[in-house]
């Protein structure tokens, strides 16, 4: 089976609310029954971000994300699925359950 990351992207609606927490777990739960999980996880919000260049000589920490942006990742899933239609549809319940927009992507072989 093919892996496939679900960013989910945070424009400004702040942390989920307790409505939309609870259908998480209940997706979150889903995915581990159906056997599609692999892992998941919230994120910190941008201004937490360093981000780090050590392409040449010494490394260079830089506070803050790394693109400004009105949209930012908030969370993701990883999760398995035998082809891309089916992830199509574990991204759209999980859009639907976290209330925000979702990006699918595979992951390279």
């Amino acid at each position: 089976m093919a892996q496939y990351l679900m960013s989910v992207l945070n424009g400004g609606a702040g942390l989920a609310t307790a409505e939309e927490m609870a259908a998480i777990d209940v997706f979150n739960e889903k995915l581990q029954a159906d056997g599609h999980w692999v892992f998941a996880g919230g994120l910190a919000s941008p201004g937490s971000a360093t981000v780090v260049d050590g392409r040449a000589g010494e490394p260079v920490f830089t506070d803050g994300p790394y693109v400004e942006s009105k949209e930012h990742v908030i969370g993701f899933w990883i999760v398995e699925a035998p082809h891309l239609d089916v992830a199509l549809r574990l991204a759209a319940q999980g859009s639907k359950s976290c209330n925000r927009r979702v990006e699918l992507r595979p992951f390279l072989d």
